[in-house]
């Protein structure tokens, strides 16, 4: 293999090595408290915040979680909390 070859398959290796510790470092924690910012939009229906659209999309990996929970499941399958998904940009999940 020649210098130039090595040299930039080594780059790309690098690249992908910082990626993916990136993706591990931005790992969601999930906690549906997170979600505070929203209270009141999930609760009267009143348009979302930005900060609870902020908090939405942060939480979306957890949306499943929270739905399989028993304690969350009747919040999560409200009317006004799947309006505030819609409203924020974040579709309600199929698990």
């Amino acid at each position: 293999m020649k210098k130039g070859s090595c040299a930039s398959l080594l780059c790309a290796l690098v690249v992908v090595v910082v990626l993916a510790e990136a993706r591990v470092t931005e790992a969601v924690t999930c906690n549906p408290l997170e979600l505070r910012p929203c209270l009141g939009a999930f609760t009267s229906g009143q348009p979302p915040s930005a900060g609870c659209c902020d908090k939405v999309r942060e939480q979306k990996p957890c949306l499943c979680g929270y739905i399989k929970n028993p304690n969350l499941k009747q919040f999560v399958n409200s009317p006004n909390t799947r309006k505030v998904g819609a409203a924020c940009g974040v579709p309600y999940p199929t698990c």
